[in-house]
């Protein structure tokens, strides 16, 4: 959503097949042909709502390509991790993913029914799902750092927009269940954000071994070094702060701001979280997904 190619600043939702796109930044004909792509095995997608952990896994995902060799991503590219994992549905790069050399790794918020039937045969998808709490919080903030999206009067606005579907990736709820409901048609792994933070030793463990990755204890110790919080935000390419200013208002903020988890204390009102619960557990009754809501509730 936030690549180099994605230049608009009218900010406007194009509604698409129940979903909404971003004009300027995506074409509706062009996303409807991601559904006809041939599949490698070796192809790997990321699936997450925005501000799900997508640059994170970025992050995993070349650090476990190049065995923990940090250096070696920053010689491959010294902008963005968004240059060697893009956004398959930007504009550009469905047609750049057809000629890419293997391993095709990409990452996408789009919902399920955009994506490829092939996936049921071939490839691998990883999906990451975070507390929608937080989700909203740090949705809201980068609404005011990306120029490619509106920038809310306040909190109060945007959260009532998050409720009614009213974003960019449309629906939490509606992405969340679509994607958890076929994860047995596919070879997914389905992991959280909050697991990632509670031991993200044993998540990159995980997701290396569902990768098929030989590295030895020192190559995924390195990895998981490289992907600390703390460490991404020391990396130009991780963090995001080299995508130009006509794309994120770096003066608004940081692309990297927390990483934490239960931020939305900070921001709900006590109606609010009242609204929210009372809407997930009717949206969630029906699907065995729990998360952790206070970074306090690990421990």
């Amino acid at each position: 959503m936030d690549l180099n190619d994605a230049k608009t600043h009218n900010h406007e939702l194009v509604p698409h097949k129940g979903f909404k796109l971003i004009s300027g930044t995506h074409d509706p004909e062009d996303v409807d042909q991601i559904y006809n792509l041939e599949i490698r095995d070796s192809d790997v997608f990321v699936v997450t709502y925005p501000k799900s952990g997508t640059i994170w896994m970025q992050q995993i995902l070349l650090l476990l390509e190049m065995k923990g060799d940090v250096m070696a991503i920053s010689k491959l590219n010294k902008f963005s991790n968004a240059d060697l994992i893009p956004w398959i549905e930007v504009n550009g790069n469905r047609q750049a993913f057809i000629t890419a050399p293997s391993p095709r790794l990409r990452v996408t918020h789009l919902q399920h029914q955009f994506m490829p039937p092939a996936l049921s045969q071939r490839g691998k998808v990883i999906y990451v799902a975070r507390n929608p709490k937080d989700v909203l919080v740090s949705y809201f903030y980068f609404h005011k750092l990306a120029n490619m999206l509106e920038t809310p009067k306040d909190f109060d606005e945007f959260f009532e927009k998050f409720m009614r579907g009213d974003v960019f990736g449309c629906s939490w709820f509606d992405h969340v269940k679509t994607w958890f409901s076929h994860k047995d048609d596919m070879n997914m792994l389905f992991i959280t954000y909050e697991e990632m933070i509670q031991d993200l030793q044993s998540a990159v463990e995980r997701i290396s071994s569902f990768l098929g990755k030989e590295l030895t204890d020192e190559q995924l110790a390195n990895v998981v070094k490289h992907s600390t919080f703390k460490n991404m935000k020391k990396i130009p390419q991780a963090n995001y702060e080299q995508v130009p200013g006509d794309l994120l208002n770096h003066h608004q903020g940081r692309f990297m701001r927390k990483g934490t988890i239960g931020d939305w204390k900070n921001h709900f009102t006590v109606a609010q979280n009242e609204m929210f619960d009372k809407v997930f557990h009717k949206e969630m009754k029906d699907f065995p997904l729990s998360f952790i809501w206070d970074i306090r509730d690990m421990e």
